[in-house]
């Protein structure tokens, strides 16, 4: 059972941290690529999955912030985060669709939500696709490992295609964290890329447990970006650390790293993405890139 009075005062003491570093890094606020909004009857299995799968997942990941819609939207709101997208993903055929027209009326109730959609390998990808271009998406979702399926699907072949013409960004979960799918890893998504070399993608976990196979896919690919949900921080550092050696190679990529959290599906505070982040060193220029105008461009400015 929650403890509202110790949740209060953690959300309170985020807030005041992550209020004190857009003060000193002089920017807007927060622009977070990763974070999930869902139906609540979706939203609810997501949490049942997280609090069900411990031991598959190898560890308990008791969710800190299981509130209602209107209650996580004030936390954001309070904390600085100014844009985010809803990031809805499918798990089987037959949903993209509906999670479509949801996060369509989701970004049209609240002008902070940057519009979002998703898509599965199935036969009228191409066209919900499509139309959700047309409604406003600006941002699409990925889930590999989720899904279970192949990225080189011919199913998706259009929808590659579509995406790459419109120069939207996609939020891939590609790596094989925190536990590996048949299609998740470095060459899927490698093997997407030979064939739509354009294509605006951002790499989720920073690829985690791939780090320094997915940095160097950035690197190779003019539109490859990566996001830092859960990476750096004390939770994933126990079973998968970021290798110190690769810490210079995200300042050579500085313009390619992105805010993400994975909020509200994280089993610590919020400030503790921003404080990981932070104590990397790696100065306050890389980090106002980071937090705010890296996502800001990608979200912003199609």
């Amino acid at each position: 059972m929650r403890d509202t009075a110790n949740a209060t005062k953690q959300f309170q003491e985020s807030i005041k941290y992550i209020r004190w570093v857009i003060d000193t890094l002089e920017i807007p606020g927060l622009s977070d690529i990763h974070i999930h909004f869902m139906p609540d009857n979706v939203m609810e299995k997501v949490w049942r999955y997280f609090d069900e799968k411990g031991p598959l997942i190898g560890r308990d990941w008791p969710i800190l912030y299981k509130l209602p819609t209107i209650d996580r939207m004030t936390l954001l709101d309070e904390m600085g985060v100014i844009e985010f997208p809803s990031l809805c993903y499918p798990h089987k055929a037959n949903m993209a669709e509906w999670l479509n027209d949801w996060c369509t009326d989701f970004a049209q109730s609240h002008p902070q939500v940057v519009h979002s959609g998703t898509f599965f390998p199935e036969v009228n990808a191409v066209n919900y696709v499509k139309r959700s271009l047309r409604e406003g998406s600006k941002v699409f979702k990925a889930h590999i490992q989720v899904g279970g399926y192949d990225p080189r699907d011919l199913l998706l072949q259009g929808v590659w295609e579509l995406l790459q013409e419109a120069r939207v960004p996609v939020v891939v979960h590609c790596g094989s964290a925190p536990i590996p799918g048949p299609f998740t890893g470095i060459t899927p998504m490698l093997d997407v890329l030979r064939n739509f070399p354009k294509l605006k993608l951002v790499i989720a976990h920073m690829g985690n447990h791939q780090y320094a196979e997915f940095l160097q896919l950035a690197s190779d690919f003019e539109n490859v970006y990566l996001d830092t949900t859960m990476a750096f921080t004390p939770f994933t550092d126990l079973t998968d650390p970021f290798p110190a050696n690769l810490i210079p190679k995200l300042k050579e990529l500085q313009d390619k790293v992105v805010l993400g959290t994975d909020f509200p599906n994280i089993p610590y505070g919020y400030d503790v993405q921003i404080r990981s982040l932070f104590e990397l060193g790696l100065g306050e220029q890389w980090l106002a890139n980071v937090l705010y105008y890296n996502g800001h461009r990608l979200l912003r400015t199609i």
